[in-house]
């Protein structure tokens, strides 16, 4: 069976979360929260939530092992970004985007 969690509009950039991601895809869940616990990235702190709501999820709604459940797949997309203005000289202004990610973390049995 397939549990999932989704985090939207988490703000962090996608690029550096799916450096987050590629770490733990395809791990056993306990693997995963310790690689991710020790990991001094901020979207590591992003994940490690993400990847406990989905295993919470599967425990309750589903009655599932936690010792059996392995990370199935994480997809991170990008959100809608944020774009401010930075003045410049001479009255110019340069766009400044800051970009947001949706997390979804899929968790299964093996």
């Amino acid at each position: 069976m397939n549990v999932t969690a989704t985090l939207r509009h988490a703000r962090i950039s996608p690029q550096k979360c799916r450096l987050v991601a590629d770490a733990v895809r395809g791990a056993p869940v306990g693997k995963a929260l310790q690689i991710l616990s020790f990991m001094p990235k901020k979207g590591a702190r992003i994940m490690k939530k993400v990847l406990e709501a989905a295993v919470a999820n599967a425990e309750n709604n589903h009655g599932a092992d936690i010792d059996e459940l392995k990370v199935s797949s994480i997809l991170v997309n990008e959100a809608p970004t944020l774009k401010r203005y930075h003045a410049r000289a001479k009255g110019r202004g340069n766009r400044i985007t800051k970009r947001n990610s949706h997390i979804t973390v899929q968790v299964a049995d093996e």
